[in-house]
């Protein structure tokens, strides 16, 4: 059976009915009492030309995948630079606190680097995700784009790769007899940041998947 998006059925039916001689006032007017929210109502009228013709011109669309792969790599890259930072803060102050004689070099060396990276990268990372948003609220038709999906699948398979191989190392340090404090903390600190991230993007993208692809089967 085929599967049609809302989102197309909702521009062909402007198409016909501009066809058939509708007005766009009408058009709108009976969407929206059919229930169509307004955004998306605009955007399929924003995909024909208000040009007269014998059938509906479509209009010429902008292209923003410069801007937005842009956008999409700043964002992740941030991100990336964020969790290692804010791993490696916390890691710290762990080994601060349980600090073992025997570990090479000094127990939080690594701090002012760690709050440098956050103090750049994570505003960086909290603009440009709001933009992305933002954007995508405004413009029924984007959504999370290509880029934006492909990278997005590329962070869940490597936080899920992370987690996996956190929960390796625990269950097998715990079968040979070597779990420590020290070292179960640091495995809980891995799994509360890759898994913030992991259900973060998993929302993300099933949120922008259902805003764009609610399927219905064709009538037989």
């Amino acid at each position: 059976m085929v599967q049609i998006r809302m989102k197309d059925r909702l521009e062909q039916f402007v198409g016909e009915s501009l066809s058939a001689g509708q007005t766009r006032e009408q058009i709108n007017t009976v969407l929206h009492e059919a229930g169509w929210n307004q955004e998306a109502i605009n955007h399929a009228l924003a995909l024909y030309s208000k040009v007269q013709f014998a059938v509906p011109v479509p209009a010429p669309k902008s292209e923003f995948h410069a801007k937005e792969a842009f956008q999409y790599l700043v964002s992740f890259i941030t991100l990336y630079i964020s969790a290692f930072s804010f791993g490696a803060l916390l890691y710290a102050f762990i080994d601060i606190a349980l600090y073992d004689p025997s570990d090479y070099g000094m127990p939080g060396a690594g701090i002012p680097m760690a709050i440098s990276a956050l103090i750049v990268a994570y505003p960086v990372y909290l603009y440009f995700t709001w933009r992305l948003f933002k954007e995508e609220r405004q413009d029924f038709s984007r959504n999370i784009s290509s880029i934006g999906r492909w990278l997005t699948y590329l962070t869940l398979a490597v936080t899920a790769s992370v987690i996996i191989g956190d929960l390796i190392a625990l269950i097998f340090t715990f079968l040979t007899g070597g779990l420590a404090l020290r070292f179960l903390l640091k495995v809980l600190v891995v799994l509360l940041i890759t898994g913030t991230i992991f259900l973060f993007y998993r929302w993300r993208l099933k949120q922008g998947e259902e805003r764009e692809s609610h399927s219905i089967p064709d009538q037989p």
